[in-house]
């Protein structure tokens, strides 16, 4: 089974939580001063790595919220084409460099309990059957719980390694 793959719409939820646990708990030593640092052999500063974070959970839940609504979700976003992710990140960035990490962290926290919540809300059609929803391609595409973990689970460890990364080579300068 690929990592992708889940038995149930529980083990997709369980999976989403604890990894976004996992990687919030990385950010506890992260000074406030440092969440813009950008270390070498890393692509995401702690501060981006939240705002990638809040950015993709936006969207994907704003195109399931359009389809239901009867309109057409542009996607990736707005004014935005797959070949253009690099923009739409550097959007997220700006959207988002403001805030502390504390509240990027708070955010985020809302941001996945609201995420959970709708994930639940979900039947296990829609979340594994391809083409459930038009969103999500026809059936030759990904279903739902793809979408789902490849902008939840996924990232979370993935940035998880990423900011534990950044904590030890942010270590080794001092």
């Amino acid at each position: 089974m690929a990592s992708y793959e889940y038995a149930s719409k529980q083990e997709l939820l369980t999976a989403i939580h604890q990894n976004y646990l996992k990687f919030d708990s990385e950010f506890g030593c992260v000074a406030e001063e440092d969440k813009d640092l950008m270390l070498p052999d890393l692509d995401k500063t702690p501060a981006q790595m939240l705002a990638y974070q809040l950015g993709w959970l936006n969207l994907v839940m704003s195109w399931d919220s359009e389809e239901k609504s009867g309109r057409t979700p542009q996607m990736p976003a707005p004014g935005y084409k797959w070949n253009q992710l690099g923009e739409l990140y550097r959007n997220f960035y700006r959207t988002y460099e403001s805030e502390s990490l504390q509240d990027l962290r708070r955010q985020l926290r809302q941001k996945e309990e609201e995420w959970l919540d709708w994930v639940d809300s979900l039947t296990e059609q829609e979340l594994f059957v391809q083409g459930a929803r038009q969103w999500t391609g026809d059936k030759s595409n990904w279903p739902m719980a793809r979408w789902i973990h490849i902008n939840s689970a996924a990232p979370f460890q993935t940035f998880r390694a990423k900011i534990r990364k950044w904590k030890k080579l942010r270590e080794q300068e001092t």
